[in-house]
């Protein structure tokens, strides 16, 4: 009794020290160390042991990964191609669209493999210039960038991000495993969170709402002439678009055609390589900070990781503790066939953490040796992983959840996480059920 409220005890702290906004490895530190004294476990054994042993065997599996992507990242920003890309997009859709435009600009890129938070701080400039055109309210602005960044791109076949690389390692699968189904279930979200965000945003329009820049926001203060000049000189200093989708369609491709013949994790880091190389080459002119693109993207790198790292330590002293194992194994004898047990139970470790490539990293090592041993389809328990990670993820304690409310739009969770539970963690959940039950019925 005592582990398991203390268990519960352990996973509320979490959630409210990150609520509230303290440093996610500091959080996990201290919810570890309750989970251990509550669990009966020794406290240097419980740290200095299972959270450690946690924490560096993500790090070694992954640090390379988080290297070239962090870089990749950091130097599409930096040439400018990021906002190519989005100021591209919003001149072919206009502010008619700007809603779609945020939410198309968003998930391009991060489909070809550019970091989450280089993609909310390129695009929300433009976003605010769009949303003003067409007097939108600013609190949906988090919610087309979530929706575009998260909620299909990462767990999409095809898709570089780490959520989709992750299952490869256990199952021994390419990243675009799943079949059609995985296909279906992505325009699926793509197409109905789109459709519900527009009808939000109309319902919102018909109410009176308009655009209105909080005071927390980056750009307040350079609303009216000042936002427009500022949108007018940017587009008379980026690169040419095709010059910055290149890189991103190449990342793409060769991940996917060189996981036929090597390991993913190894495409992956190749494809980031030329991403990164083919970025320079292809915008010369604006490469000016080579030395300061690979020091800041290693220190970005070394930030995301240690914060997934700190997550997945707290998974492990977890695992050790008695309420655990009970928990474990209630959820999976409750789910009783293979794929709605997989599909629960990372969900919930998603969930839970907030974060889904440290949800992954807790919970596949637990569970997919002994599904693999049953024979259970390696290519359907990918897909189910990943778009498992998707859901209850983006809860509000999740990290980009909250820096894209607050650090990029100076927004409020009361004003602005209504939409992105709906499209972000409600949707992206029914369509994890429906893709279970096509496994299921077909495989």
């Amino acid at each position: 009794m005592i582990s398991m409220i203390g268990l519960l005890g352990a996973l509320a702290l979490l959630i409210v020290f990150t609520l509230r906004g303290v440093n996610i490895i500091i959080a996990a530190l201290l919810s570890s160390v309750l989970l251990a004294l509550t669990g009966g476990l020794n406290l240097n054994a419980a740290m200095g042991g299972y959270y450690m042993e946690g924490f560096t065997n993500y790090f070694a599996s992954w640090f390379l990964v988080f290297l070239l992507g962090a870089i990749f990242g950091k130097v599409i920003q930096d040439t400018k191609a990021a906002e190519a890309i989005a100021d591209w997009i919003e001149r072919k859709l206009g502010a008619k669209w700007a809603l779609f435009a945020v939410i198309a600009a968003c998930a391009i890129m991060t489909y070809g493999g550019v970091s989450l938070f280089v993609v909310g701080f390129t695009v929300y400039p433009i976003a605010v210039s769009l949303f003003k055109l067409a007097d939108y309210p600013h609190r949906f602005i988090p919610v087309a960038i979530v929706f575009g960044s998260i909620s299909f791109t990462m767990t999409s076949p095809g898709s570089p991000e780490i959520q989709n690389i992750i299952p490869t390692e256990f199952f021994g699968t390419q990243p675009t495993a799943g079949g059609w189904i995985g296909v279906v279930i992505a325009v699926f979200i793509m197409i109905a969170g789109g459709l519900w965000v527009r009808h939000m945003l109309r319902a919102a329009l018909k109410k009176g709402e308009r655009f209105s820049l909080p005071k927390d926001s980056p750009l307040y203060g350079l609303e009216g002439k000042a936002l427009d000049e500022l949108a007018a000189a940017k587009e008379r200093l980026l690169p040419k678009p095709l010059f910055a989708l290149l890189p991103l369609v190449i990342v793409l491709v060769s991940l996917n055609v060189l996981s036929l013949y090597i390991a993913a994790k190894t495409a992956v880091l190749v494809a980031l390589l030329l991403g990164i190389g083919t970025t320079w080459l292809f915008n010369l002119k604006f490469l000016t900070q080579v030395g300061e693109s690979l020091a800041v993207g290693a220190q970005n790198a070394l930030v995301a990781i240690a914060n997934t790292c700190a997550v997945v330590g707290f998974g492990s002293v977890a695992a050790q503790v008695p309420a655990f194992d009970l928990f474990l194994q209630a959820l999976l004898n409750a789910a009783g066939q293979p794929f709605v047990s997989l599909a629960l139970f990372v969900t919930v470790i998603c969930g839970i953490t907030g974060s889904a490539s440290g949800g992954l990293g807790i919970a596949l090592p637990l569970i997919a040796p002994d599904y693999m041993e049953r024979g259970v389809d390696p290519g359907a328990m990918h897909r189910i992983s990943a778009l498992a990670s998707g859901g209850l993820d983006s809860l509000p304690h999740n990290g980009f959840v909250v820096t894209t409310i607050r650090a990029i739009c100076g927004e409020t969770h009361k004003r602005a996480y209504g939409p992105i539970f709906l499209v972000c963690t409600l949707l992206p959940t029914v369509a994890l059920a429906i893709a279970v039950a096509l496994y299921t019925f077909f495989y």
